[in-house]
């Protein structure tokens, strides 16, 4: 699957699949087939970082 190309509609996308269906970036990642890095690198760009603890961007 690929993923949003807009920062804040993948921010969503990501947060809601995290919310949802995974229990962590790792796992999301795995599950979609998706990069971590891009992920991290994307959002960091429009300030939010992932935070374990709520597994979640904020």
């Amino acid at each position: 699957m690929e993923l949003p190309n807009d920062p804040m509609i993948l921010l969503s996308y990501i947060n809601t699949q995290l919310r949802d269906n995974y229990a962590s970036l790792d796992d999301l990642c795995a599950g979609l087939g998706a990069s971590r890095e891009m992920i991290l690198k994307k959002l960091a760009a429009v300030d939010y970082e992932y935070d374990r603890e709520k597994n979640a961007f904020v």
